[in-house]
């Protein structure tokens, strides 16, 4: 047996019986057929083992995708739900989110070849978190008055305010890196805000999102407001995004798609936001705590297999304890256990897909090629799978493609500074502005990085802190517009002023 790959024996009976289930779309609170013939073959990464197929859904299937969920908002029953009930839907799709944990989690495991503990954690009990959390905000979209002038009107006596409305119907467009949590991410400041959604996950990894609409229904929310569409970004994925009917864009992904988002996008005057791609600079100055420090470095890559928006992918260290950082962290690296996610001892698990351990491998070689040292790591297992070993590379060069561009793997750069003023510049040195920590003791130095990162989060002590009360979101080429906090609720309104002449 491959030592590899998953063993199916340990699924739970309800992961087998929806695997074993023909897969269909989620419309109007129906499994529903395609109407084409086209299926996307589902793969476990960890061994490259069939286990499911979803449909390619047409242009039809999404025209239907989208009026369902323009439905009931038009006078249906979701636009006549008060906000105590929609906070209460929410509340119990998070209950049935945790009450189904072991086959979301197993689901996820198989689909994207993530850790079982990962999944649990992250895809289960934080998604839960954040519906809860997101609840909140639907009793608290509020309006205001405003004591306005209107000078060239003398003789009247007016009462204005503003109010906030849903903006309408949402395309929810998830990446296959974490998907539920993502999924739920974005479908839940946009139910907290009163909008129904659509949702198309990533092609590889579809079978939570099709779960989070059965679970959605069973929570009370009615038919029609959450929708999944399943398929190919290039087909699916496009034509949700210049569906006429659809009135804001949510997506994660990378930076070359979001470009071609934005544009569609605009030619219809929607509103969006986009989470894309990042490059993350861990710098550690020579204060630091360095027995924080380099297992925090190493894990700031290495979890979630690299593939994660944040990942600390470029280590930046001062000169006087680069070689006591770095050796450390390939230590670290060269300790990892690779393994199947179903095993509770594999400590990192394969990438998504082939084609994304190609990717990731053909960077390192590229690397190599341009100059740079592979200290550790830097090939495959060898056996079936998508496995790519934890990798560290030094010797690198500001201009090579590694440094320059995001990889989405285990695959981390380091290189040295002299100074502050040459630390940052290295760390802004990046066409991503997604995220950077910085590690040192001494807390106004902390406060000139902080202010000194051209990215839209930072972290001080610690790397990839995400809270669901805080807004995250980039920089640069890293994106436009936030997920999490209350400004993501916010941006599933519509502000409408009203004047009354009295």
């Amino acid at each position: 047996m491959n030592a590899y790959a998953n063993n199916l024996d340990l699924l739970g009976p309800a992961s087998r019986s929806f695997l074993a289930q023909k897969h269909r779309l989620r419309i109007g609170g129906l499994a529903v057929a395609s109407t084409g013939d086209e299926t996307v073959r589902l793969v476990d990464p960890s061994s490259g083992q069939e286990v499911a197929r979803t449909p390619e859904a047409t242009a039809a299937d999404v025209d239907a995708a989208v009026s369902s969920a323009r439905k009931t908002l038009d006078g249906g029953p979701w636009s006549r739900m008060r906000p105590y009930e929609r906070a209460q839907a929410m509340c119990k799709l998070a209950d049935l989110i945790e009450q189904n944990g072991r086959e979301l989690a197993e689901l996820e495991t198989i689909n994207s070849g993530r850790l079982i503990g990962a999944t649990q954690l992250i895809d289960v009990e934080f998604s839960a978190h954040v519906l809860r959390y997101m609840s909140g905000w639907a009793t608290k979209i509020e309006g205001r008055t405003v004591d306005i002038s209107a000078p060239y009107m003398p003789t009247g006596d007016f009462f204005s305010f503003t109010l906030r409305e849903p903006i309408g119907v949402v395309a929810c467009i998830v990446p296959w890196n974490v998907p539920l949590c993502q999924a739920v991410w974005k479908l839940a400041p946009a139910l907290a805000a009163g909008c129904a959604a659509v949702i198309k996950p990533a092609e590889p990894t579809p079978l939570t999102a099709l779960r989070l609409a059965d679970h959605s229904l069973e929570a009370g929310i009615p038919a029609g407001v959450v929708n999944v569409v399943t398929g190919s970004g290039a087909g699916t994925g496009a034509r949700l995004v210049a569906h006429p009917g659809v009135d804001k864009i949510s997506f994660t992904g990378s930076t070359a798609t979001g470009r071609l988002i934005a544009a569609s996008a605009a030619v219809g005057f929607k509103t969006y936001n986009l989470e894309l791609g990042g490059k993350s600079p861990v710098v550690i100055m020579p204060d630091a705590d360095l027995e924080q420090a380099i297992p925090a470095a190493a894990w700031a890559i290495f979890a979630n297999h690299g593939q994660n928006c944040c990942a600390g992918s470029r280590l930046y260290v001062h000169r006087d304890i680069f070689d006591k950082v770095v050796e450390g962290v390939a230590g670290i690296a060269n300790a990892i256990r690779l393994g199947p996610g179903l095993d509770p001892l594999s400590q990192m698990g394969p990438l998504v897909n082939a084609a994304q351990q190609a990717r990731v491998l053909g960077y390192v070689e590229a690397a190599k090629r341009e100059g740079a040292t592979v200290l550790t790591g830097g090939d495959a297992t060898g056996a079936p799978g998508c496995y790519v070993k934890p990798t560290v590379l030094v010797d690198i060069r500001q201009s090579m493609s590694v440094v320059q561009e995001e990889i989405f793997g285990p695959v981390l750069v380091a290189g040295r500074f002299s100074d502050e003023a040459e630390a940052l510049a290295l760390a802004n040195d990046s066409p991503y502005g997604l995220g950077a920590s910085i590690w040192t003791r001494d807390i106004s130095r902390a406060h000139r990085f902080i202010r000194g990162f051209k990215t839209g989060n930072v972290w001080v002590n610690v790397h990839n802190v995400l809270d669901v009360a805080l807004p995250f979101g980039g920089a640069k080429n890293s994106g436009v517009g936030h997920d999490l906090g209350e400004q993501s609720v916010l941006d599933h309104t519509r502000i409408k002023a009203a004047v009354i002449n009295l």
